[in-house]
C-alpha cells in the first residue's frame, strides 16, 4: 500500500478549504501516516480550525508515527531522506525543496494532486 506522510499545515489547509483529505487519499489507495509530534502541534493551536482537525483525526483511520525530539520540519525530513516511497502532503515551500520524495499539494484551493 502506498503511504504519504501529512504535515500540521496541510492539515489546517484541508479543514479551512473544506477538502476532505482523508476520504480522497483513502480513495488515491493511501495509508494515511500522521506524526504523534504533529498532533502534539494541533493540540497546542488555539484555532478553531486546529479544534476541528483533531475531531476529524479522531474519528478515522491513520497510522501514528513518532518521528523523534526536535523540530518537527527537520524530523520529517530526517525520516523522509531514505524513504523515497512515501509521499508528503504539506504546503511548507521548504519542506518541499528538501524532500526528493514525490508531494501532495492542493490544487485550485479544492483538489489534492500529487506532483
Amino acid at each position: 500500500m502506498k503511504q504519504v506522510l501529512i504535515d500540521t499545515n496541510f492539515i489546517l489547509t484541508c479543514i479551512k478549504q473544506k477538502i476532505d483529505f482523508f476520504e480522497d487519499l483513502k480513495l488515491k489507495g493511501f495509508e494515511i501516516l500522521i506524526p504523534k509530534q504533529i498532533i502534539r502541534e494541533l493540540k497546542g493551536i488555539k484555532q478553531l480550525n486546529a479544534k476541528l482537525a483533531l475531531k476529524i483525526l479522531e474519528k478515522n483511520k491513520f497510522k501514528e508515527i513518532d518521528i523523534g525530539k526536535g523540530v518537527v520540519d527537520k524530523k520529517i525530513i530526517k525520516y523522509l531522506k531514505d524513504k523515497k516511497n512515501i509521499l508528503i502532503a504539506t504546503l511548507d515551500k521548504d519542506l518541499k525543496e528538501k524532500l526528493k520524495n514525490s508531494k501532495i499539494i492542493i490544487k485550485e484551493k479544492k483538489r489534492l494532486s500529487i506532483q
